[in-house]
């Protein structure tokens, strides 16, 4: 009985410790950056401090290098992954991230092949093993149900993510997903995008951006900085090519709930990508008026309501 007494104080406070411990070590690369990273990991810890929510910080080692993941929102919440778009790191849910961890555990998971605070150290040979990073950051966090959010390039990629994990995941939402419903029509805007990759000079990455959004203005100067110098760092874009649409089998597949939101001013998507998702068991799809491509940014407060109302229901 005595050793019982004892033992009580332990089990409790191994029971109540954090479980993500181990992964908040800041690795040597953060800590003690290269000249070309120093620049970069200021800038983006300045746009965290947009969030206006607490937060965490991991840094988890998986095959192919460390996985950075931002956590914020009440521990026992239902959990919300979010997959960015391209080039944007994990900061540009700054206008969103209030509204989702308000009720809800959100991670946040920078892709290690472009800017951001993952760090790649083993070659990551085709698309498949992108899919196959991301999974092995969710196995490590221990997340058996969960709510996921993928932005652009994020919302193909985690369409990929749910037809291989259709009992892990409770609901999917898409931001303007790229290549996921139909192809992207070529396009004045598509073109300058392409340019602006060829090269970062100020005037094409302005160019870009007004392609992109329907209110520039809106963007934060703060994320601006940061996003303009994560476009001079060399970011691994080389599986654009293998991104394909889905097919009406693969897609019809989908058994959780599905909600696309896409910008009335979209590069991206039209009409046909919200009929398809409407033909879905379970789809619904949205046109947000006076939205661009980057809608959760041009319409934040619309867009978090239609998420937050979504994950409730």
């Amino acid at each position: 009985m005595r050793l019982f007494l004892l033992l009580t104080p332990l089990v409790l406070f191994m029971s109540c410790a954090d479980q993500y411990t181990q992964y908040k070590k800041i690795p040597k690369y953060i800590s003690e950056p290269s000249a070309s990273n120093e620049e970069y990991f200021k800038a983006y810890d300045q746009t965290l401090k947009l969030w206006n929510v607490s937060f965490e910080e991991l840094y988890i080692t998986t095959t192919y290098g460390i996985a950075h993941v931002i956590v914020s929102g009440p521990k026992n919440a239902e959990p919300v992954v979010l997959l960015h778009g391209m080039n944007a790191s994990s900061t540009m849910w700054y206008p969103n991230i209030e509204s989702l961890s308000k009720n809800h555990r959100v991670f946040a998971i920078d892709f290690i092949l472009e800017p951001g605070k993952s760090y790649l150290y083993n070659d990551i040979e085709s698309v498949e093993k992108v899919t196959d990073w991301y999974e092995e950051v969710l196995y490590v966090l221990e997340l058996d149900n969960y709510h996921l959010i993928g932005a652009s390039r994020g919302g193909w990629l985690a369409v990929t993510i749910a037809l291989n994990n259709q009992d892990k995941i409770k609901s999917l939402i898409l931001l303007s997903p790229a290549q996921t419903f139909t192809w992207i029509k070529p396009s004045m805007d598509l073109l300058k995008n392409i340019v602006t990759l060829l090269s970062s000079e100020e005037k094409q990455i302005e160019q870009s951006l007004e392609s992109m959004s329907s209110s520039v203005d809106n963007i934060s100067e703060i994320y601006l900085d940061q996003y303009k110098i994560g476009l001079e760092k060399e970011s691994e874009n080389k599986f654009i090519t293998s991104m394909k649409p889905f097919s009406n089998d693969e897609l019809k597949s989908l058994q959780m709930p599905v909600l696309v939101l896409i910008g009335d001013d979209d590069m991206i998507n039209g009409k046909r990508t919200i009929d398809i998702v409407n033909m879905l068991p379970k789809g619904k799809g949205e046109v947000i008026q006076n939205a661009g491509h980057f809608l959760s940014i041009d319409q934040a407060e619309i867009v978090n309501k239609k998420m937050i109302a979504f994950l409730e229901n």
